[in-house]
């Protein structure tokens, strides 16, 4: 029989907001993929989506049911076992536009590194969770975690996948600060950063990565090369103006100037649609989103659902974050998706069983004491 505290603290809000933002990503997804469904009904992208929608609603269903004290024991075991998967992807995965990054099981391509947002939060959770840390962690314990986050990153931008490694690392970087962590090591960070920059930039970055930051600068320098994106979209999101054009009448969407505007520029064809007021309700329901989680993460009874929830939440919003900024002109062209907006399975499954597990702490709040 189940516990009816469960249902008691069960947060509505976070569900709400969930399928609120979800909801007008579906939205903007068949309008982006419309006029390509109207010439290839065979190849519907978007009831492909719905599918996926349907499988992570099951997930979130199932996550959520989980206690999850008990992923603490397997959190060691699902990060190595995602970890050999992004090492099988880089040998014999599938290559897509210059980049080897899926898997093709039973005739799906899944994303490995996706699920690798979770695994690491796990693992990073179990290892901040540990009695032995104090709220200032020692170098010997900043570099345990740092070793936790390298491998995957080394191997996912080798892939290439620039914006999943800046969302690992931005998602680990937020559970240290609120973990603790003194001011002389971040100075000492930031100084190891800037320090990198030269050896990053001529050794670490290939060249179409380097055309990419230096278009955030000037994307007129090459209009018709690395900074046509770039532009393309900030044209559809200044021609949205205040109310937008309507449902189904973007023109830089319709007429093909957007690119991958049913992935990375979901935002674009958002905005372009519904305008400033629309933009506005989106990135509304996110801040809200977000913050409902940051609650859930202060009342949680234990450290370990505390860093869950931070690390779940913080996933969530650098990857917003960098989506916007970058379909804004703010950010580089670093290829990240929209959270619960843009198309693709893998990521839409890993999203929703992080909302899950966020809402799996809120139900059992009562059932620990803090350490």
């Amino acid at each position: 029989m189940m516990d009816r505290r469960l249902v008691e603290y069960f947060d509505w809000s976070i569900v709400f907001l969930f399928f609120a933002i979800s909801c007008l990503g579906l939205a903007s997804l068949y309008s982006a993929l419309y006029t390509e469904i109207q010439l290839n009904p065979s190849r519907n992208l978007f009831i492909k989506q719905l599918m996926w929608f349907a499988l992570g609603c099951l997930v979130f269903l199932c996550t959520l049911l989980v206690d999850y004290q008990k992923l603490k024991k397997v959190a060691p075991w699902l990060y190595l076992a995602t970890l050999a998967a992004l090492a099988v992807v880089l040998l014999a995965g599938e290559g897509i536009k210059g980049s080897r990054r899926w898997l093709t099981i039973a005739g799906f391509n899944l994303q490995p590194s996706e699920f690798m947002k979770l695994a690491l939060v796990l693992q990073l959770a179990r290892t901040f969770s540990a009695q032995d840390i104090e709220p200032y962690p020692s170098i010997k314990q900043l570099l345990r975690a740092t070793g936790l986050v390298l491998p995957p990153a080394l191997l996912i931008v080798v892939e290439p996948d620039l914006g999943t490694t800046l969302c690992l690392l931005a998602v680990a970087f937020t559970m240290v600060f609120v973990l603790g962590i003194r001011w002389r090591y971040l100075i000492a960070v930031a100084l190891a950063g800037v320090l990198s920059v030269y050896p990053l930039w001529h050794y670490g970055l290939k060249e179409y990565q380097r055309d990419r930051i230096r278009t955030v600068i000037a994307p007129e320098r090459d209009p018709m090369g690395s900074g046509y994106h770039t532009i393309q979209s900030k044209v559809a999101v200044g021609s949205g103006m205040l109310w937008g054009k309507g449902f189904l009448k973007g023109t830089q969407n319709k007429l093909r100037f957007l690119p991958e505007k049913h992935t990375d520029f979901i935002f674009s064809v958002w905005a372009e649609e519904w305008g400033f007021w629309g933009c506005s309700v989106m990135i509304a329901l996110f801040f809200l989103f977000i913050c409902a989680s940051f609650r859930v993460a202060v009342r949680a009874k234990d450290r370990f659902g505390m860093f869950l929830v931070v690390g779940m939440s913080a996933l969530i919003m650098w990857q917003a974050l960098f989506n916007i900024g970058m379909v804004i002109g703010l950010l580089p062209v670093v290829g990240i998706t929209l959270p619960f907006v843009s198309y693709g399975g893998s990521s839409l499954l890993s999203l929703c069983a992080a909302v899950g597990l966020i809402e799996s702490v809120s139900m059992r709040r009562y059932a620990y004491r803090p350490k």
